[in-house]
């Protein structure tokens, strides 16, 4: 079951990922039957701590990306599909992440300017002018070759 997250984005809950989990560590051998040894050997194995292995099987950690990345390694996942499944990313932001957007036209200097959140005048104006010298230093290196400065 997902959940919305602030940005009204379809997240996994923590349940949701420990029952992830406990399917990803029975698949590769760990016994997590009471008195299996699973998880122990589990935190073992990946170096993250037996409490903070206890808590993701309960659904109640909070996970930490550190944690997580030490947990694709140890299953041999990528990271970006741990992610998704311990509700830090959507499957839809993982897919823009993927595969972004293509503007079909270049933006101008003002636009990004804007999406940088460069707001003072000043700062703008050098940002714009120092865009619109590379541009042109571009262009007169044709082919869309960047100037070696």
């Amino acid at each position: 079951m997902e959940h919305k997250n602030s940005r009204g984005k379809d997240l996994a809950t923590p349940a949701d990922f420990a029952a992830w989990l406990k399917r990803q560590l029975e698949h590769r051998g760990y016994d997590l039957r009471p008195r299996g040894g699973g998880q122990t050997r589990f935190a073992e194995d990946s170096g993250i701590g037996a409490g903070t292995v206890s808590r993701m099987l309960r659904g109640q950690a909070a996970t930490e990306t550190r944690v997580l990345q030490m947990l694709a390694d140890t299953l041999q996942i990528p990271l970006a599909e741990v992610l998704v499944a311990a509700g830090v990313l959507s499957r839809g932001e993982l897919q823009n992440v993927r595969n972004p957007a293509q503007r079909e036209v270049p933006i101008t200097p003002e636009e990004a300017a804007d999406e940088l959140g460069i707001t003072d005048p000043i700062k703008r104006q050098v940002f714009v002018s120092m865009t619109e010298t590379l541009r042109q230093q571009r262009a007169e290196n044709g082919d869309g070759r960047i100037a070696e400065n």
